[in-house]
Protein backbone atom coordinates (compact mmCIF):
# COMPACT_ATOMS: atom_id res chain seq x y z
CA UNK A 1 0.00 0.00 0.00
CA UNK A 2 1.02 3.40 -0.54
CA UNK A 3 -0.31 5.07 2.74
CA UNK A 4 -0.69 2.18 5.27
CA UNK A 5 -3.74 1.85 7.86
CA UNK A 6 -1.68 1.44 10.59
CA UNK A 7 -2.39 1.75 13.26
CA UNK A 8 -5.31 -0.57 13.36
CA UNK A 9 -6.56 -0.46 16.86
CA UNK A 10 -9.43 -2.88 16.65
CA UNK A 11 -9.55 -4.46 20.00
CA UNK A 12 -7.53 -1.81 21.97
CA UNK A 13 -10.93 -0.79 23.61
CA UNK A 14 -13.42 -2.64 25.01
CA UNK A 15 -15.51 -4.84 22.44
CA UNK A 16 -18.39 -3.21 20.88
CA UNK A 17 -17.77 0.27 22.70
CA UNK A 18 -20.01 3.31 21.30
CA UNK A 19 -19.04 6.59 20.85
CA UNK A 20 -21.27 9.68 18.82
CA UNK A 21 -20.55 12.83 17.07
CA UNK A 22 -22.77 15.26 16.11
CA UNK A 23 -22.40 18.68 13.91
CA UNK A 24 -24.34 21.28 14.17
CA UNK A 25 -24.93 24.35 12.75
CA UNK A 26 -24.12 27.56 14.47
CA UNK A 27 -27.34 30.59 14.55
CA UNK A 28 -27.85 34.28 15.63
CA UNK A 29 -30.07 33.54 18.80
CA UNK A 30 -32.77 36.16 17.75
CA UNK A 31 -33.12 35.67 14.07
CA UNK A 32 -31.60 32.33 13.90
CA UNK A 33 -29.82 32.96 10.91
CA UNK A 34 -26.49 30.72 9.97
CA UNK A 35 -23.24 32.27 11.52
CA UNK A 36 -19.70 31.49 10.87
CA UNK A 37 -18.41 32.03 14.60
CA UNK A 38 -17.34 28.12 14.95
CA UNK A 39 -13.84 29.14 15.44
CA UNK A 40 -14.41 31.65 17.94
CA UNK A 41 -16.69 29.67 20.26
CA UNK A 42 -14.74 26.41 20.30
CA UNK A 43 -11.97 28.85 21.85
CA UNK A 44 -14.18 30.01 23.99
CA UNK A 45 -15.69 26.45 24.86
CA UNK A 46 -13.92 24.32 28.30
CA UNK A 47 -14.22 20.21 27.84
CA UNK A 48 -12.11 18.84 30.21
CA UNK A 49 -10.33 15.81 29.77
CA UNK A 50 -12.31 12.48 29.01
CA UNK A 51 -15.86 14.31 28.91
CA UNK A 52 -15.76 14.10 24.98
CA UNK A 53 -14.12 16.97 22.23
CA UNK A 54 -15.50 19.41 20.44
CA UNK A 55 -13.74 20.44 16.93
CA UNK A 56 -14.20 22.44 14.18
CA UNK A 57 -15.28 21.23 10.66
CA UNK A 58 -15.04 22.16 7.23
CA UNK A 59 -17.80 25.09 7.79
CA UNK A 60 -16.93 27.87 10.16
CA UNK A 61 -20.81 27.68 10.74
CA UNK A 62 -20.29 24.40 12.10
CA UNK A 63 -18.90 22.55 15.24
CA UNK A 64 -18.11 19.06 15.61
CA UNK A 65 -19.85 17.34 19.00
CA UNK A 66 -17.94 14.02 20.14
CA UNK A 67 -18.62 11.67 23.18
CA UNK A 68 -15.44 9.19 24.66
CA UNK A 69 -15.65 6.06 24.25
CA UNK A 70 -18.82 4.49 26.65
CA UNK A 71 -20.43 1.37 26.97
CA UNK A 72 -24.15 2.29 26.05
CA UNK A 73 -25.79 4.77 23.75
CA UNK A 74 -27.45 6.63 26.69
CA UNK A 75 -24.02 7.32 28.26
CA UNK A 76 -22.49 8.28 25.01
CA UNK A 77 -25.75 11.10 24.52
CA UNK A 78 -25.43 12.37 28.05
CA UNK A 79 -22.12 13.44 27.06
CA UNK A 80 -23.18 14.78 24.09
CA UNK A 81 -25.73 16.56 26.37
CA UNK A 82 -23.12 17.84 28.59
CA UNK A 83 -20.76 19.30 25.57
CA UNK A 84 -23.83 21.09 23.82
CA UNK A 85 -24.40 22.82 27.63
CA UNK A 86 -20.58 24.21 27.26
CA UNK A 87 -21.60 25.39 23.68
CA UNK A 88 -24.37 27.30 24.79
CA UNK A 89 -22.35 28.64 27.85
CA UNK A 90 -19.15 29.63 25.46
CA UNK A 91 -21.94 31.94 24.00
CA UNK A 92 -22.92 29.79 20.50
CA UNK A 93 -26.47 28.84 19.74
CA UNK A 94 -26.93 26.04 17.72
CA UNK A 95 -29.64 23.78 16.02
CA UNK A 96 -29.42 20.22 14.51
CA UNK A 97 -30.64 19.67 11.05
CA UNK A 98 -28.90 18.15 8.17
CA UNK A 99 -28.75 21.58 6.62
CA UNK A 100 -30.04 24.67 7.31
CA UNK A 101 -33.66 25.45 6.90
CA UNK A 102 -33.20 28.94 4.83
CA UNK A 103 -29.44 29.27 4.51
CA UNK A 104 -28.62 31.08 1.17
CA UNK A 105 -26.69 29.15 -1.58
CA UNK A 106 -22.79 30.36 -0.85
CA UNK A 107 -23.84 31.94 2.55
CA UNK A 108 -20.04 29.68 3.92
CA UNK A 109 -17.14 30.67 5.05
CA UNK A 110 -14.36 27.90 5.65
CA UNK A 111 -12.20 26.99 8.35
CA UNK A 112 -8.50 28.22 7.70
CA UNK A 113 -6.93 24.03 8.89
CA UNK A 114 -4.76 22.50 6.56
CA UNK A 115 -7.36 20.05 6.58
CA UNK A 116 -10.20 22.03 5.18
CA UNK A 117 -7.71 23.86 2.54
CA UNK A 118 -7.43 20.91 1.13
CA UNK A 119 -10.90 19.74 1.08
CA UNK A 120 -11.59 23.10 -0.44
CA UNK A 121 -9.03 22.87 -3.08
CA UNK A 122 -10.13 19.49 -4.01
CA UNK A 123 -13.98 20.23 -3.96
CA UNK A 124 -14.12 24.11 -5.04
CA UNK A 125 -17.15 25.42 -5.83
CA UNK A 126 -18.89 21.91 -4.11
CA UNK A 127 -18.19 23.41 -1.13
CA UNK A 128 -19.69 26.57 -1.32
CA UNK A 129 -23.26 25.33 -1.37
CA UNK A 130 -24.63 25.41 2.04
CA UNK A 131 -23.14 23.47 4.78
CA UNK A 132 -24.31 20.21 5.76
CA UNK A 133 -24.52 18.15 8.92
CA UNK A 134 -24.25 14.56 9.76
CA UNK A 135 -24.75 12.16 12.97
CA UNK A 136 -22.15 10.02 13.19
CA UNK A 137 -22.20 6.78 15.02
CA UNK A 138 -19.04 4.48 15.99
CA UNK A 139 -19.13 0.97 17.35
CA UNK A 140 -15.70 -0.62 18.60
CA UNK A 141 -15.02 -4.00 17.06
CA UNK A 142 -12.56 -6.98 18.45
CA UNK A 143 -10.97 -7.30 15.36
CA UNK A 144 -10.63 -7.15 11.78
CA UNK A 145 -12.45 -9.06 9.88
CA UNK A 146 -15.14 -8.75 12.29
CA UNK A 147 -15.29 -4.98 11.39
CA UNK A 148 -15.60 -6.35 7.68
CA UNK A 149 -18.74 -8.35 8.31
CA UNK A 150 -20.40 -5.73 10.93
CA UNK A 151 -19.82 -2.98 8.06
CA UNK A 152 -21.28 -5.33 5.49
CA UNK A 153 -24.25 -6.38 7.17
CA UNK A 154 -25.07 -2.52 8.51
CA UNK A 155 -24.71 -1.35 5.02
CA UNK A 156 -28.07 -2.90 4.59
CA UNK A 157 -29.73 -1.23 7.33
CA UNK A 158 -28.48 2.31 5.77
CA UNK A 159 -31.71 3.38 3.80
CA UNK A 160 -34.01 2.27 7.49
CA UNK A 161 -31.49 4.57 9.43
CA UNK A 162 -31.66 7.56 6.66
CA UNK A 163 -35.77 7.36 6.94
CA UNK A 164 -35.69 6.70 10.30
CA UNK A 165 -33.11 9.96 11.05
CA UNK A 166 -34.35 12.17 8.22
CA UNK A 167 -34.10 16.24 9.65
CA UNK A 168 -33.56 17.98 6.17
CA UNK A 169 -36.56 18.62 3.95
CA UNK A 170 -36.20 22.77 3.71
CA UNK A 171 -33.48 24.22 1.54
CA UNK A 172 -32.83 27.53 0.49
CA UNK A 173 -36.61 28.74 2.67
CA UNK A 174 -38.12 26.13 0.00
CA UNK A 175 -39.70 22.71 0.32
CA UNK A 176 -37.18 20.47 -1.67
CA UNK A 177 -39.82 17.74 -1.12
CA UNK A 178 -37.24 15.60 -0.40
CA UNK A 179 -37.38 13.98 3.42
CA UNK A 180 -33.36 14.90 3.99
CA UNK A 181 -32.41 16.86 1.34
CA UNK A 182 -28.62 16.96 3.04
CA UNK A 183 -28.22 12.95 2.27
CA UNK A 184 -28.27 13.94 -1.41
CA UNK A 185 -26.62 17.19 -1.67
CA UNK A 186 -23.75 15.17 0.12
CA UNK A 187 -23.98 12.62 -2.87
CA UNK A 188 -22.47 15.31 -5.08
CA UNK A 189 -19.22 15.13 -3.55
CA UNK A 190 -17.04 12.18 -4.86
CA UNK A 191 -16.65 9.34 -2.45
CA UNK A 192 -19.83 10.00 -0.91
CA UNK A 193 -21.78 6.68 -1.57
CA UNK A 194 -22.52 3.20 0.13
CA UNK A 195 -19.15 0.86 -0.62
CA UNK A 196 -19.71 -2.50 -1.83
CA UNK A 197 -19.45 -5.59 0.21
CA UNK A 198 -15.83 -6.40 0.92
CA UNK A 199 -14.98 -10.29 1.10
CA UNK A 200 -12.15 -9.84 3.86
CA UNK A 201 -9.75 -6.92 5.24
CA UNK A 202 -6.89 -7.59 2.96
CA UNK A 203 -9.97 -7.07 0.06
CA UNK A 204 -10.47 -3.55 1.98
CA UNK A 205 -7.24 -2.56 2.38
CA UNK A 206 -6.73 -2.83 -1.45
CA UNK A 207 -9.54 -1.21 -2.55
CA UNK A 208 -8.87 1.70 -0.31
CA UNK A 209 -5.36 1.76 -1.18
CA UNK A 210 -6.13 2.24 -5.11
CA UNK A 211 -8.62 4.84 -4.24
CA UNK A 212 -6.36 6.75 -2.27
CA UNK A 213 -3.69 6.79 -4.96
CA UNK A 214 -5.65 7.62 -7.60
CA UNK A 215 -7.31 10.58 -6.26
CA UNK A 216 -4.16 11.84 -4.98
CA UNK A 217 -5.71 11.67 -1.25
CA UNK A 218 -3.84 11.97 2.16
CA UNK A 219 -5.51 9.00 3.94
CA UNK A 220 -8.70 7.01 3.84
CA UNK A 221 -10.42 9.89 6.46
CA UNK A 222 -11.17 11.32 2.92
CA UNK A 223 -13.00 8.32 1.88
CA UNK A 224 -16.75 9.53 2.85
CA UNK A 225 -18.47 6.71 2.34
CA UNK A 226 -21.62 6.66 4.32
CA UNK A 227 -20.24 3.23 6.47
CA UNK A 228 -16.55 2.25 6.47
CA UNK A 229 -14.64 0.39 8.95
CA UNK A 230 -12.33 3.16 10.54
CA UNK A 231 -8.86 0.99 11.77
CA UNK A 232 -7.42 4.29 13.99
CA UNK A 233 -10.00 4.23 15.81
CA UNK A 234 -10.49 0.42 15.71
CA UNK A 235 -14.75 0.93 14.74
CA UNK A 236 -16.92 0.24 12.03
CA UNK A 237 -19.06 4.36 11.45
CA UNK A 238 -22.09 4.70 10.62
CA UNK A 239 -22.26 7.90 8.50
CA UNK A 240 -25.47 8.42 6.60
CA UNK A 241 -27.94 10.26 8.88
CA UNK A 242 -29.04 14.12 9.42
CA UNK A 243 -27.75 15.49 12.64
CA UNK A 244 -30.59 15.86 14.99
CA UNK A 245 -32.55 18.20 17.33
CA UNK A 246 -33.95 16.05 20.05
CA UNK A 247 -31.40 14.52 21.87
CA UNK A 248 -33.53 11.62 22.22
CA UNK A 249 -33.59 11.04 18.80
CA UNK A 250 -29.78 10.76 18.61
CA UNK A 251 -30.10 8.09 21.73
CA UNK A 252 -32.69 6.22 19.78
CA UNK A 253 -30.98 6.18 16.52
CA UNK A 254 -27.42 5.49 18.54
CA UNK A 255 -29.51 2.54 20.47
CA UNK A 256 -30.27 0.88 17.55
CA UNK A 257 -27.31 0.84 15.64
CA UNK A 258 -25.27 -0.18 19.02
CA UNK A 259 -27.24 -2.93 18.85
CA UNK A 260 -27.23 -3.87 15.36
CA UNK A 261 -23.69 -3.84 15.09
CA UNK A 262 -24.40 -7.15 17.82
CA UNK A 263 -26.71 -8.57 15.98
CA UNK A 264 -24.25 -8.46 12.23
CA UNK A 265 -21.71 -9.70 14.20
CA UNK A 266 -23.22 -12.92 15.36
CA UNK A 267 -24.98 -13.47 12.11
CA UNK A 268 -21.80 -13.81 10.64
CA UNK A 269 -21.15 -13.47 6.78
CA UNK A 270 -23.78 -14.14 4.13
CA UNK A 271 -24.75 -13.20 0.56
CA UNK A 272 -24.32 -9.14 0.76
CA UNK A 273 -26.72 -7.20 -1.32
CA UNK A 274 -25.72 -5.45 -4.17
CA UNK A 275 -23.88 -1.58 -3.93
CA UNK A 276 -26.26 -0.47 -6.64
CA UNK A 277 -29.56 -2.01 -5.19
CA UNK A 278 -28.51 0.09 -1.23
CA UNK A 279 -27.95 2.80 -3.55
CA UNK A 280 -31.44 3.03 -4.76
CA UNK A 281 -33.33 2.19 -1.91
CA UNK A 282 -30.68 4.80 -0.22
CA UNK A 283 -32.46 7.56 -2.47
CA UNK A 284 -36.00 6.24 -1.90
CA UNK A 285 -35.26 6.84 1.84
CA UNK A 286 -33.89 9.86 1.43
CA UNK A 287 -37.12 11.42 -0.64
CA UNK A 288 -39.91 9.21 1.28
CA UNK A 289 -38.54 9.33 4.65
CA UNK A 290 -40.54 6.96 6.89
CA UNK A 291 -43.22 6.50 4.03
CA UNK A 292 -40.44 4.84 2.05
CA UNK A 293 -41.02 1.22 0.93
CA UNK A 294 -37.58 -0.55 1.65
CA UNK A 295 -35.58 -3.98 0.71
CA UNK A 296 -36.65 -6.20 3.02
CA UNK A 297 -37.20 -10.59 3.35
CA UNK A 298 -36.84 -10.34 -0.45
CA UNK A 299 -39.58 -7.52 -1.41
CA UNK A 300 -40.51 -4.12 -0.75
CA UNK A 301 -42.21 -3.48 2.17
CA UNK A 302 -42.95 0.04 4.04
CA UNK A 303 -40.39 1.61 6.42
CA UNK A 304 -42.51 1.22 9.84
CA UNK A 305 -42.83 -2.58 9.11
CA UNK A 306 -38.82 -2.86 8.38
CA UNK A 307 -38.15 -0.90 11.29
CA UNK A 308 -40.17 -2.76 13.47
CA UNK A 309 -38.66 -5.94 12.98
CA UNK A 310 -34.83 -4.49 13.00
CA UNK A 311 -36.40 -3.41 16.59
CA UNK A 312 -37.01 -6.89 17.66
CA UNK A 313 -33.80 -8.38 16.78
CA UNK A 314 -31.90 -4.58 18.45
CA UNK A 315 -34.05 -5.22 21.72
CA UNK A 316 -32.09 -7.94 23.50
CA UNK A 317 -28.81 -6.11 22.74
CA UNK A 318 -30.14 -2.79 24.11
CA UNK A 319 -31.07 -4.59 27.04
CA UNK A 320 -27.60 -5.68 27.86
CA UNK A 321 -26.33 -2.42 27.91
CA UNK A 322 -29.20 -0.81 29.40
CA UNK A 323 -30.42 1.43 26.19
CA UNK A 324 -33.80 -0.36 26.56
CA UNK A 325 -35.54 2.53 26.77
CA UNK A 326 -33.52 4.96 24.56
CA UNK A 327 -34.36 2.48 21.61
CA UNK A 328 -38.27 2.80 22.14
CA UNK A 329 -37.52 6.24 21.19
CA UNK A 330 -37.81 4.81 17.47
CA UNK A 331 -41.01 3.45 18.19
CA UNK A 332 -41.89 7.16 19.45
CA UNK A 333 -40.57 8.66 15.88
CA UNK A 334 -42.65 5.69 14.52
CA UNK A 335 -45.56 6.82 15.78
CA UNK A 336 -45.08 10.39 15.87
CA UNK A 337 -42.81 11.29 12.58
CA UNK A 338 -39.30 11.88 12.60
CA UNK A 339 -37.56 15.78 12.13
CA UNK A 340 -38.41 15.98 8.53
CA UNK A 341 -41.77 15.74 9.59
CA UNK A 342 -41.75 17.96 12.95
CA UNK A 343 -40.04 20.90 10.80
CA UNK A 344 -42.88 20.38 7.77
CA UNK A 345 -45.64 20.37 10.79
CA UNK A 346 -43.92 23.75 12.39
CA UNK A 347 -43.82 25.35 9.01
CA UNK A 348 -47.41 24.61 8.19
CA UNK A 349 -48.31 25.95 11.52
CA UNK A 350 -45.62 29.26 11.27
CA UNK A 351 -43.84 29.44 8.08
CA UNK A 352 -40.11 29.35 9.04
CA UNK A 353 -39.79 31.72 12.08
CA UNK A 354 -41.58 28.67 13.90
CA UNK A 355 -39.44 26.10 11.89
CA UNK A 356 -36.01 27.52 13.21
CA UNK A 357 -37.74 28.45 16.47
CA UNK A 358 -38.52 24.77 16.71
CA UNK A 359 -35.57 23.36 16.07
CA UNK A 360 -33.10 25.96 18.17
CA UNK A 361 -35.71 25.07 21.03
CA UNK A 362 -34.92 21.17 20.93
CA UNK A 363 -31.70 21.37 19.85
CA UNK A 364 -31.14 23.39 23.88
CA UNK A 365 -33.54 20.36 25.59
CA UNK A 366 -31.10 18.74 28.19
CA UNK A 367 -31.13 15.07 27.50
CA UNK A 368 -33.09 12.61 30.41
Amino acid sequence: MTRSLAPLRFGVEADFAIGVEEELSLVDPATHALVHTGVDVLERMEVPEATGSAHPDTYSALVELASPVCASATEAVATLAALRGRLRAAGGTAIGAGIHPNAAFGDVEHVPARRYRKIASQLRGLVMRTPTCALHVHVGMPDPETAIVVSNGLRERLPLLQALAANSPFWHGQDSGLATARAQLFRGYPRAEIPRAFADFADYEETVAAVVEAGDLPDYTFLWWDIRPHPHLGTVEVRAMDSQSALSSVAGLAALIHALARVEAERGARAWAPREALMEASFTAARDGLDARLPHDGALRPAREVARAALEEARPFARETGAGAALEEVERILREGNGADRQRAAHASGGMPALLDLLARETATDYR
